[in-house]
């Protein structure tokens, strides 16, 4: 059974740091690009980064969290990570990760693979 699940989220104050994986089960995650996506409710899902398959040589990160935010993949152990710093009181979300199609960088991801249940980040003082 395919299964992504994400961890990691938690309270943290603004400029503080998080680092959210993705761990996947039932296939072999090296052979996909990987995004990170967030959603608030009320607001349009945001595709925030994404990282090819592979070694990962190309990423892609949304200008919201450009330069804060960092993206890599370890297949050994079949999971992504998304290191978040600098973070502020806009980045409360659900964060969410799913096989893309493609990453390309300047694109933004769509999705097109199951999403795993999310994890929650709540950025507050």
């Amino acid at each position: 059974q395919v299964q992504l699940v994400e961890s990691g989220g938690g309270l943290v104050q603004p400029g503080g740091s998080l680092r959210l994986s993705c761990a996947a089960s039932g296939f072999t995650m090296s052979y996909y690009a990987i995004g990170w996506f967030r959603q608030v409710p009320g607001k349009e899902r945001e595709g925030v980064s994404c990282i090819s398959g592979s070694e990962g040589r190309s990423t892609y990160f949304s200008d919201s969290v450009k330069g804060r935010f960092t993206i890599s993949r370890d297949n050994a152990k079949n999971t992504v990570y998304l290191q978040m710093n600098s973070l502020k009181p806009e980045d409360t979300a659900i964060y969410h990760c799913a096989p893309v199609g493609v990453c390309i960088p300047g694109r933004s991801p769509s999705p097109s693979g199951p999403w795993g249940p999310g994890t929650q980040v709540i950025v507050s003082s």
